[in-house]
């Protein structure tokens, strides 16, 4: 998605209110509302200013979480359960072996929700990247970190067609982010079948174990994508423009359908 505009502030300027380091809590394997609650909370903190910039690393029992945009055609077919959350998108799956980064982050005024979208981003990219992912970029009109059909998996087991290998879903209240970044390390995809994940059904999903043909831990992708993390919403990693295709966006599509059913309702 491209930017509508220049960022509010230049690309080698901290996006963070504070300038001390964040603190990172690992959290293991936790229940999904069990950290989301945990969330709330540091955010609480933080906007109050009781508590410094914090960031929580998480891997959750497989369950499905549902954004504000999903729609009722979006929902798993397979009987799992689904939590909705109030973040932006739509339906995603978390789970094993899927490496999950919640940034807790007071931002520095004028806030902007788009730059800061972008430094995730970049981060994410930098880290795949980084790991062997050369292809990595992004879809313009759609959020995350992507692989191009032109790239071909290392693992034949792998989808052929444009991919995402990183979510995003984020929420901003009183200038402090919740949620965040879910990196697919070596977990399966079979969740995703049951789902429109991200309401997106012209692409798919993939991991970095099956883009790099060997077994990728969320061990292996968390010390790298902290640091980039801390470098891109530091300013010390500048946000590059690694677009390599456009496609439709599929939060506006769900807004739109809302809007009809709204309509067809006379509401």
């Amino acid at each position: 998605m491209t930017a509508p505009r220049e960022p509010f502030f230049p690309a080698e300027r901290s996006i963070r209110a504070s300038e001390e380091p964040f603190e990172v809590r690992y959290l293991g394997r936790m229940d999904y509302q069990e950290a989301w609650d945990l969330q709330a909370d540091i955010a609480k903190q933080r906007a109050a200013g009781d508590v410094n910039d914090v960031v929580l690393v998480v891997e959750h029992p497989n369950i499905y979480t549902a954004g504000k945009r999903t729609l009722d055609s979006d929902r798993p077919t397979n009987g799992l359960p689904v939590i909705d959350v109030d973040r932006g998108g739509r339906i995603t799956w978390h789970g094993e072996g899927q490496l999950v980064v919640y940034p807790i982050i007071k931002l520095a005024e004028p806030v902007d929700v788009v730059d800061y979208v972008r430094r995730l981003e970049e981060a994410i990219i930098h880290t795949v990247r980084q790991m062997g992912v050369a292809s990595a970029g992004r879809i313009d009109g759609r959020s995350g970190v992507w692989v191009p059909s032109t790239t071909e998996p290392k693992d034949s087991a792998a989808p052929h067609r444009d991919r995402k290998i990183a979510a995003l879903g984020i929420r901003i209240t009183r200038g402090v982010t919740m949620h965040g970044l879910a990196l697919n390390c070596d977990n399966t995809l079979e969740y995703y079948d049951h789902i429109v994940a991200c309401g997106i059904d012209d692409a798919d999903v993939t991991t970095l174990s099956l883009e790099l043909g060997k077994d990728v831990t969320i061990d292996d992708a968390t010390q790298p994508l902290l640091q980039a993390l801390d470098d891109a919403l530091s300013g010390r990693m500048v946000v590059a423009d690694h677009t390599f295709g456009s496609a439709p966006d599929p939060g506006k599509a769900a807004a739109e359908q809302a809007r009809a059913a709204r309509k067809a309702r006379g509401e």
